[in-house]
């Protein structure tokens, strides 16, 4: 065994020597493009603005273009759009933009108001306007109010979309930023009310006291009135940690809070301590899980792993009660009481936490359902299903903590989005709020499929189509996955991908590969790290399906994916070109030997691996698009997008990947926004402009 172990350790150094030999060190030294990495300079700028000009020169003089984004301005603006309701102390708030607020307005009414067919909006904050005055391009980040009184909030403003936020004091009863209240000057960071006086805060205090992915882990206590530089430490994690150590505070409907401090030693990998006001205290609960809710002396957990306590094991993806007494009094005699366990083909979704009940999300099998679970006096919970449509996504929204209302919103790709008041005392769902219809779906049919990847793995996905459509393989496709993080793909409505996809004949098609989070724990970690390609294979499973059943052909297929799944469409370009005739490659990772150097790619080490690591840096080489482009081989034309101010994944990725297959002599259209963050857009109609620009490009390349 010995023996094997040091020829495998071989046969990878033998690899990556050769990776390095082609692709250069991960450091950059033989990359004729490193450059590129410059974040901003004349020399960049110039470059981008040269590449935006040839692209738009291509798509915004395509005859389709003027349409496309009046369409996509209209739905986007629309005012009978549903306002998102976030329940505050009896206040319904929403953030709402349009062509008039195109920053936005924080607005709030009541909650029978809010249920009314017109509401009586009161604008409490209008974010032009502060803009204007500051002088700043503010994008809204969010606000968390106090939880005394409820009247004081930390409103998080960004500058052009990055993740990085100035946070300011607001007080909702005078409707103004507070008079030198509390203050934090740009940087990522995280803050949480301790009081009325009081912030816990998690930020760069000193230059350089960040993580190597840019993520503070220092956690001070901070009073009002004093200065930053005398804020007192409270927690340290390191800066070797993937991602932030931050405050927490969860409350009940009672008026109970707990403190917490959460540190992120790895992506998924969490520590946690209460804080009183004394030194931190430890919870015993496992490294992966998701803190979901407080109620009552309950504290609720989602299990990302398995975990075995008092002799019982709970599997991953429950979600269990515990009592907040034995969390630090003795961890190892803890008694967790499971309140939802999922099925082999079910997953948690969301939980929201009312007075006296919860109410839990989840899907079976891509399905959407939801329950309300009530704990009973011997400890152990009761489940009521909540009557929700067969085929739909259900998605939690808020629910108010002092009460027994919850608000759901269901939805599928041809049934517009309604949101439902839920009475937990009853398990009465009525429907208060539905979006109108963007287009006639009942020319449409969706399906449910199922393929087989080659390790022999069933994969779903949908398929939204013509319900008179010929299986002639003519039909423009365009498919769509993420496959990462154990995030979710489900259905929903869009009024655009109808107007401007459906409608001119297309068919939209969803994959549920592995890496997600749609079967739980088990789906994500099974594309995890090294064995990513898999989530590959799954893919192109489902483009092999497609055609051999008929629907396209590569001719008429593209696809598309961001973030995550950019570098998932990128894989498939170059280890796949015959089979796409169009890539739709958004905000994307595509250098994975360097993405630990740019913006925060650091801390997704725990998802993809480490250059560090021999073993893990070969399969990393051999995944990544920047290095596996190849001249001579004959690519579909991608359209490769970014923007300026996304310091999550950076736009360098982009920008090096359209320099390369310049350099190589393959066709692409490139564009870099220079607002938006990771999000591409900050408003309604940059988000439409972008979304114009895609869907011209898919009509154009499978039209």
């Amino acid at each position: 065994m010995g023996g094997v172990g040091r020829w495998w350790r071989t046969a990878v150094a033998a690899v990556v020597v050769a990776v390095i030999a082609a692709c250069g060190t991960s450091d950059g030294a033989q990359d004729p493009h490193l450059w590129l990495e410059e974040l901003d300079s004349p020399r960049v700028r110039q470059w981008v603005a040269d590449q935006n000009a040839r692209t738009l020169d291509v798509l915004e003089r395509h005859p389709n273009f003027p349409g496309n984004l009046a369409v996509a301005r209209e739905l986007g603006n629309s005012p009978d759009r549903i306002p998102v309701p976030r329940l505050e102390h009896g206040r319904v708030g929403n953030f709402w933009q349009d062509a008039e607020h195109p920053r936005g307005i924080w607005r709030e009414t009541t909650r029978a108001d809010y249920e009314s067919p017109q509401p009586n909006w009161t604008t409490v904050l209008d974010l032009d306007a502060v803009a204007r005055a500051d002088g700043k391009n503010w994008v809204w980040k969010g606000i968390d109010c106090d939880p005394v009184r409820h009247t004081r909030c930390l409103v998080r403003l960004s500058e052009g979309g990055e993740d990085a936020v100035t946070v300011r004091e607001f007080d909702r009863t005078t409707g103004a930023f507070v008079d030198n209240g509390f203050t934090l000057p740009r940087g990522k960071q995280y803050a949480a009310w301790l009081d009325l006086d009081t912030l816990l805060v998690s930020r760069e205090w000193r230059p350089g006291e960040v993580t190597a992915s840019g993520y503070p882990y220092i956690v001070k206590q901070l009073r009002r009135g004093q200065p930053l530089d005398a804020a007192v430490e409270v927690l340290r994690g390191d800066p070797a940690d993937e991602l932030a150590t931050q405050p927490v505070l969860l409350e009940d409907g009672a008026g109970g809070r707990m403190s917490l401090i959460r540190r992120g030693t790895t992506f998924f990998e969490h520590e946690v301590s209460r804080f009183d006001g004394r030194a931190p205290e430890p919870l015993g609960i496992p490294p992966k899980h998701d803190l979901e809710g407080l109620i009552g002396d309950r504290l609720l957990i989602g299990l990302r792993q398995d975990w075995t306590v008092a002799g019982v094991t709970h599997a991953a993806g429950s979600l269990l009660s515990l009592r907040v007494a034995e969390l630090t009094a003795d961890p190892g005699r803890m008694r967790p009481v499971p309140v939802y366990v999922p099925g082999p083909r079910e997953a948690l979704g969301s939980v929201l936490v009312t007075r006296d009940r919860i109410v839990v999300t989840s899907l079976d099998d891509v399905r959407g359902r939801a329950a309300v679970h009530t704990p009973l006096p011997d400890g152990t919970w009761s489940a009521a299903p909540v009557p929700v449509p067969e085929n739909a996504t259900v998605e939690a929204v808020d629910a108010d903590a002092a009460g027994d209302i919850a608000y759901l919103s269901v939805t599928s790709f041809l049934t517009p989005t309604t949101l439902l008041s839920l009475d937990t005392a009853s398990g009465v769902a009525t429907p208060v709020k539905m979006a109108p219809a963007r287009f006639d779906s009942s020319r449409y049919v969706v399906e449910q499929r199922k393929t087989t990847s080659p390790d022999g793995t069933s994969v779903p996905y949908f398929v939204v189509r013509p319900a008179g459509m010929a299986f002639d393989g003519t039909n423009p496709t365009v498919l769509s996955a993420y496959g990462g993080f154990g995030s979710v793909s489900t259905p929903g409505y869009d009024g655009v991908l109808g107007r401007l996809w459906l409608e001119r004949g297309g068919v939209y098609v969803l994959a549920n590969i592995r890496g997600g989070g749609e079967y739980g724990p088990r789906w994500h970690e099974a594309a995890r790290g090294v064995h990513r390609q898999r989530a590959y294979d799954d893919f192109a499973a489902v483009a092999q399906d497609l055609i051999a059943g008929g629907i396209t052909t590569p001719r008429h297929l593209g696809i598309q994916g961001g973030s995550n799944g950019g570098l998932l469409v990128g894989v498939q370009l170059v280890q796949r070109p015959h089979l796409w005739n169009a890539v739709d490659i958004a905000v994307p990772l595509l250098d994975m030997l360097r993405y630990e150097e740019i913006a925060a790619g650091a801390s997704w080490v725990d998802e993809y691996g480490t250059v560090a690591d021999p073993e893990q840096r070969a399969f990393l080489a051999s995944i990544s698009p920047y290095a596996q482009l190849k001249p001579g081989v004959v690519y579909p034309e991608p359209l490769v997008w970014t923007t300026t101010t996304d310091d999550r994944v950076g736009p360098q990725h982009a920008r090096k990947f359209a320099a390369r297959l310049a350099e190589q002599g393959h066709p692409y259209l490139f564009y870099e926004a220079t607002r938006g963050g990771h999000g591409g857009g900050s408003n309604n109609d940059e988000r439409a402009y972008t979304t114009a620009l895609e869907y011209t490009y898919f009509q154009r390349q499978l039209g």
